[in-house]
């Protein structure tokens, strides 16, 4: 028995060896970063969580499209790490309240209010006024930068425009009413030179540090609504450098204890030179090439603070203020070395290191800010901690252009957010910015801006078709069809998408690209869509279904559908809790069967006045509602919610085309009318006659009209003879049929 047992343990047969699968390597995310100029593989430095810093405003004014361009992009960079790679990202943004421009924009306003309150007379005002224009004469004659001068120039105009009105006024002692009128005008015009006049005399007077901090709490608060508006995640925490002082104080003594601050007539700088031949360190990482580019050091410490006394106090132009004493008229903070307050490149690295330690993974701000701000932050940073690695990749958002024009709010050549959103949605600009590379200027124009709306209609189009595919009813099996060729083939392409817009997010986040890819799959289904539909076959539902929502789940990592929807753009705008279309698209339906009903037998028994109101209900009624029917020759008429605005503009854009036709189809009918007028006019000529008006041309004509000498008494060579005899003889012809056409073979 044992044998036997042996015998069929031998002839048992084993599992064959089994070899995995060869695979392909991951792609992994590069990202852009200026430390190097290169795509860089992004590697977090404590598993997936990332730490991220991003300079935020300075508020002292409207926020703008420059921006929007930040804090977009910011957005989408950051979305796609958390929501697409699935990174734990702890996202830290600043609000600069302490700055040069917002201590002089506090006191000229804070002046200005008080010289408003003052009522001035007319007289007084235009005395003023013209004070005023004499420093701003001074300053256009010494700027040298052409865009600066423009402002200027264009500054100084208004004013002088303004001012003569009121001259006359006075001059001609016109009416009390007239001379206020003229002179309010006057002081509306004249409110930016007056500001900066009255600041040169009396800003040293203001002291209260509350009109210093009412300023940015206004634009703070403004810009928060801004970034809601766009859509924009808030940041996990917001640091405010009024409320980071005593920290940035305790940073700023850590770097002088280290040895690379020095203090000077009550301010503290950082000296580039001792930093720079330090072992281990570099100043000048982001930037090396502009590093003595007085001008960009002398913006980067502010209008305030580039003084001859103050440039005197400095060991070399190159170092940079950790810390200012204050003057009269700007707010100040106890610190070890007398008064001040902050310098502006001091309060990120003071408020990043406080929260996010001595080496964060990513920095981000405006490409314009890599030097001196972000030069200067990564010296005085790696002092502080001794270390070379205070941020690992920085990332900088490209410029924005406005029409191919620079934009600056200090040449008060900018739009606001606000005025940007009264124009087009937030979707419509986030796609817009998605167009582009995150790190590539940027030209905000209308060629740009109907760039996004077409795509924006492209998307919404198919995803509406979608919607009303997956309406249809079907039992629960029926939902589920047989594939032929075509869905294999679909689905093929949808899994080349998916790998491509995987690639391209890999690639510094290619959002450009990604929604190429996604357009691309798009036209395939309309296509396979209108393949089936011509061949009278319902569309595999299941499918389409999935697409649709892979494509609406990329557009919410985008963050370019505002709130949650399973597929496509949320109906009735964000902020709506009501499912609107779950909610009205069933009374629609059967409107849309009703109507069909009618209008099936208005046709079988000649009722053209109901037609006329079905046609009426869907062109005119519906879309004042956001409702669009789509009529088909024997198909079922396919109900969309669109957003009202966007049907209005359809049917306005409708009706354009219909004028158009109608008056191309007038003007083609009237030349043909013209044409056969001046025809039957040719044709009324007999033939003798046609060359008789011609006494320019010849002198002499035979017996049958044909001219034989030119108008010099020359006879005619047989060429020219024989051409003119070619015409004539077109003429017979012509007249003969004429003659015909006529009542009774006479001339009519």
């Amino acid at each position: 028995m044992a044998g036997s047992s042996a015998e069929q343990g031998k002839g048992r047969r084993a599992q064959p060896p089994w070899t995995p699968p060869a695979g392909t390597e991951p792609c992994k995310l590069r990202l852009y970063n200026s430390l190097t100029r290169n795509k860089d593989v992004f590697v977090p430095q404590n598993g997936r969580r990332v730490t991220w810093y991003c300079c935020g405003p300075t508020v002292y004014d409207a926020s703008h499209m420059g921006h929007a361009r930040s804090y977009i992009s910011f957005d989408i960079l950051r979305r796609v790490l958390r929501d697409y790679f699935q990174f734990d990202v702890f996202y830290c943004m600043n609000i600069t309240d302490i700055d040069d421009k917002i201590i002089r924009r506090a006191r000229q306003n804070h002046l200005f209010e008080q010289y408003r309150e003052q009522r001035p007379r007319p007289a007084q005002l235009l005395q003023d006024a013209r004070a005023a224009l004499e420093p701003l004469a001074v300053k256009l004659r010494e700027t040298a930068d052409p865009d600066k001068k423009q402002m200027l120039e264009r500054m100084q105009h208004a004013v002088q425009v303004a001012v003569q009105p009121l001259e006359e006024a006075l001059r001609s002692d016109l009416a009390a009413e007239e001379v206020d009128r003229r002179a309010q005008a006057l002081l509306e015009e004249a409110r930016d030179v007056l500001s900066d006049w009255l600041d040169a005399a009396l800003g040293s007077g203001v002291t209260d540090n509350s009109i210093f901090s009412e300023l940015p709490r206004f634009w703070e608060a403004e810009f928060h609504r801004d970034m809601a508006a766009l859509n924009v995640l808030p940041p996990d925490v917001l640091t405010r450098v009024s409320e980071y002082v005593p920290e940035i104080v305790r940073f700023v003594q850590k770097i002088v204890d280290n040895g690379y601050g020095y203090v000077s007539n009550g301010s503290v700088y950082f000296d580039t030179a001792k930093f720079a031949s330090s072992e281990g360190h570099s100043y000048g990482k982001l930037v090396p090439e502009a590093v003595g580019d007085q001008q960009a050091l002398q913006e980067g410490e502010g209008d305030l603070s580039v003084s001859a006394e103050r440039l005197s106090e400095k060991r070399s132009p190159n170092d940079f203020a950790l810390w200012k004493a204050s003057k009269p008229g700007e707010p100040s903070w106890p610190c070890p070395w007398g008064k001040g307050r902050p310098g502006w490149h001091i309060e990120c690295s003071a408020m990043a290191g406080t929260l996010l330690g001595a080496s964060m993974d990513i920095h981000g701000g405006g490409f314009d800010l890599r030097f001196p701000h972000h030069d200067n932050e990564l010296a005085q940073s790696e002092a502080h901690f001794e270390n070379d690695c205070w941020v690992r990749y920085f990332l900088h958002t490209g410029h924005l252009t406005i029409a191919g024009c620079k934009m600056s709010k200090s040449l008060k050549n900018f739009i606001t957010i606000k005025d940007a959103l009264r124009r087009h949605s937030a979707r419509q600009l986030r796609l817009a910015f998605l167009m582009h590379a995150w790190k590539d200027t940027l030209d905000y124009s209308s060629n740009t801006m109907e760039s996004a709306l077409q795509y924006e209609k492209f998307m919404n189009e198919f995803f509406l078709n979608v919607k009303d595919l997956l309406r249809a009813p079907v039992d629960v099996t029926g939902q589920f069809e047989k594939w032929e060729e075509e869905e294999a083939v679909l689905n093929e392409s949808f899994y080349d998408k998916k790998t491509a817009v995987h690639e391209a997010l890999c690639d510094n986040v290619d959002t450009r690209t990604v929604l190429e890819e996604m357009r691309a799959l798009v036209s395939q289904c309309n296509l396979y869509m209108a393949a089936r539909k011509a061949a009278r076959r319902r569309p595999n539902r299941v499918l389409l279904e999935s697409i649709a929502r892979y494509l609406t789940h990329l557009l919410q990592i985008f963050g370019a559908i505002e709130e949650e929807s399973s597929l496509g753009f949320p109906v009735g705008g964000p902020g709506s809790s009501l499912n609107l279309e779950g909610a009205v698209m069933p009374y629609l339906q059967a409107l849309a069967e009703f109507r069909a009903d009618v209008r099936r037998i208005a046709r079988e028994r000649h009722v053209p006045e109901v037609l006329q109101l079905s046609d009426a209900l869907r062109d005119d009624v519906l879309p004042e509602l956001g409702v669009r029917l789509e009529d088909h020759e024997g198909l079922p008429t396919v109900v969309k919610l669109v957003d009202r605005e966007t049907l209005l503009r359809e049917r306005e854009e409708k009706k354009r085309a219909e004028e158009e036709k109608r008056r191309k189809k007038e003007e083609a009918a009237r030349k043909k009318q013209e044409q056969e007028a001046a025809k039957l006019a040719k044709m009324k000529i007999p033939p003798s006659e046609m060359f008789l008006s011609e006494g320019d041309k010849y002198s002499r004509f035979d017996e049958n009209g044909l001219p034989t000498h030119d108008t010099e008494g020359k006879e005619l060579s047989k060429g020219q003879a024989k051409k003119l005899r070619k015409l004539f003889e077109a003429q017979q012809k012509l007249h003969a049929e004429y003659l015909q056409m006529a009542p009774c073979g006479g001339a009519p």
